[in-house]
């Protein structure tokens, strides 16, 4: 599928057609919707490169929210463990 954002969406955006890519990849990212090596793809960059993007933007590469830590616990105790 293509998709072809106009040169007005661009210069009202102030991104050139790599920019654009990049802050779509990231917001996709970040929302859950693409894994980074889809995302990494998106922006055309190399995985390791768009990490460093998500470094630069203070964008966690991993979430780990009360539920994540909830189920550990849950697990641990299931395994014996706590």
């Amino acid at each position: 599928m293509s998709l072809v954002i106009s040169d007005d969406i661009l210069k009202a955006a102030r991104l050139s057609p790599s920019e654009f890519r990049q802050e779509v990849a990231l917001h996709l990212f970040q929302t859950g919707r693409l894994t980074l090596g889809y995302a990494s793809q998106l922006a055309e960059m190399s995985p390791k490169a768009f990490r460093q993007l998500l470094k630069q933007r203070d964008i966690p590469l991993y979430t780990y929210d009360v539920e994540d830590f909830e189920l550990d616990l849950e697990n641990l105790r299931a395994l014996g463990r706590l």
